[in-house]
């Protein structure tokens, strides 16, 4: 998936794809000119986790390498 910054006031939200089809396990990333917001999307008004980019393209990679290695 392409990351790029956005250029509104308000963070643009989107699901993960990874999160479950019955509501029960979602998670919303916004991308932010430092880095992505990342938030419980049952929970909207909750804390927000600020991550900066190369700290978010490092788990990504990170995760993309661990899902290589289970299949």
């Amino acid at each position: 998936m392409p990351v790029a910054p956005q250029t509104v006031s308000e963070p643009v939200w989107f699901k993960s794809s990874y999160s479950g089809g019955n509501a029960t396990e979602c998670v919303e990333a916004a991308v932010i000119p430092a880095g992505v917001l990342v938030r419980d999307s049952k929970q909207v008004n909750s804390p927000v986790i600020a991550v900066r980019a190369g700290a978010w393209h490092c788990l990504i990679g990170e995760l993309r390498q661990a899902h290589l290695r289970e299949h």
